[in-house]
């Protein structure tokens, strides 16, 4: 027997299993030949993602097609630099809070774009060097990072962007005159600020194995893991056109040369110059990802081609209309199409049988009081919060207030073996970003 629940922006706390003979399965998963790009990357267990600008928010088009499509978004200039801290010490999160807050109260995920990086510097620390300007950054990166943790947390950040030259060469910018651990002093001390998010080194030109540059990152993320420096994700900008043409970059052998290293991949800017004209090259992008098991998802770098900063070259799914491009239909028949793998950061599911009696999981968390630590699962993300749990409404025998502290969310499946018979299936679910009636909406059908 098995019972399958299928469903949509499911933030899932707890499973509580009894077994009146033993169980045969649950599994949680997302149907086949979705219609959107974020279902259908969902299906393997990753995320389609988009930047998103705020001034464009108030365009309905626009909002609609990326509250639609995507299940991740980047702020693509609101989150930088020069956005956050336009004066020493004197913090801006407005629009990025805008960004933030529309993607959250929508139920998609955020990467954070970026901390430290040489260029979109505000004046003021164009002008500092040395001591003062290390100094700078390390208080830019604890600021901006726990500001966000503690509005609910950042799926990943790139902590550091482009870094280096096209010959491999640490490029020679006012972070590097500070020492060449900048790059070290900057991962660790977001690691120290936020523990729960994913740490990424993110650049252009990288995509072809035997360049320079990609050599050069491979060696620098080879020594972080090596030495212990935390290191979580290699972002791949993508960004394509007549000169960095994409069939020649050995880009599969680059994401799993990466992988192998233990970090997830991860293409972060993705837009192809004359999307329409180069299917191939986005069906050939779409399957390395998919054949990666630790390429956990792709962004676009905008929503339709009037919004890119390659506007002229028509390089995104959406015409300047919001009219959907040959190019989506190639990129979503290729999602759909692929195989579904599950990216190795997500822990597969269990082959040992349960006991007898009744098996309680904690989702997203660790064992706490008779329910156990997450297991069984495949696919989906984890959330941490630390909000007072209201337990009036759960009639008797409340499980610990702990296990709504912790959840999975997204498209994914618990496998459970046993052998047949009757069962109580209880699910515990609780909402604890969103106040508003009529904001979680999700379909469970179990058969």
């Amino acid at each position: 027997m098995k019972t399958k629940i299928n469903t949509s922006i499911l933030r899932l706390s707890s499973i509580l299993i009894v077994l009146a003979v033993l169980l045969s399965s649950i599994n949680l998963t997302a149907s086949a030949a979705e219609t959107t790009l974020g279902a259908a990357a969902a299906q393997s267990g990753r995320y389609f993602g988009v930047a998103i600008a705020s001034g464009r928010m108030g365009d309905s088009t626009y909002i609609t097609i990326a509250n639609r499509e995507f299940n991740m978004v980047t702020a693509e200039n609101e989150m930088k630099i020069d956005a956050t801290e336009p004066n020493q010490n004197q913090f801006n999160f407005t629009n990025g809070d805008r960004i933030y807050d529309w993607a959250r109260q929508n139920g998609k995920q955020v990467r954070g774009h970026t901390l430290a990086w040489h260029s979109q510097q505000p004046g003021w620390m164009q002008n500092m060097s040395g001591t003062a300007l290390r100094n700078a950054m390390i208080n830019h990166i604890n600021r901006v990072m726990a500001h966000y943790r503690d509005r609910g947390g950042i799926y990943a950040w790139d902590v550091v962007n482009e870094a280096f030259e096209e010959n491999g060469s640490r490029r020679n910018s006012n972070l590097q005159q500070t020492g060449n651990d900048w790059i070290e002093v900057a991962f660790r001390t977001a690691r120290a600020a936020d523990p729960n998010t994913k740490l990424c080194y993110n650049d252009y030109n990288i995509e072809a194995w035997n360049y320079a540059k990609t050599q050069a990152v491979y060696r620098m993320v080879q020594d972080f893991k090596q030495r212990g420096v935390p290191i979580d994700c290699v972002g791949f900008q993508g960004h394509f056109n007549s000169g960095t043409a994409y069939p020649n970059s050995n880009f599969r052998t680059t994401l799993s040369s990466f992988a192998a290293l233990g970090v997830d991949v991860q293409i972060t800017e993705l837009d192809i110059e004359n999307a329409n004209s180069r299917l191939d090259w986005w069906r050939g992008i779409v399957n390395d990802c998919l054949a990666v098991s630790r390429c956990t998802g792709i962004t676009v770098w905008g929503v339709r081609d009037s919004d890119s900063w390659r506007a002229s070259q028509n390089p995104l799914l959406f015409d300047n209309n919001g009219n959907k491009k040959a190019a989506y239909n190639t990129v979503l028949d290729a999602l759909n199409a692929g195989q579904p793998t599950t990216p190795t950061a997500t822990t597969p599911p269990s082959t040992t049988p349960p006991p007898n009696g009744s098996v309680s999981i904690n989702a997203g968390g660790a064992a706490t009081g008779s329910f156990g630590a997450d297991q069984y699962f495949s696919g989906g993300s984890t959330y941490t919060n630390t909000a007072t749990i209201d337990m009036s409404q759960i009639p008797s025998n409340p499980p610990p207030t702990s296990i709504f502290n912790t959840e999975r969310y997204g498209a994914m499946t618990y496998t459970i073996p046993n052998r047949s018979g009757a069962q109580t299936v209880t699910l515990y679910f609780a909402e604890t970003y969103l106040s508003a009636a009529g904001q979680r909406l999700f379909n469970v059908s179990i058969n």
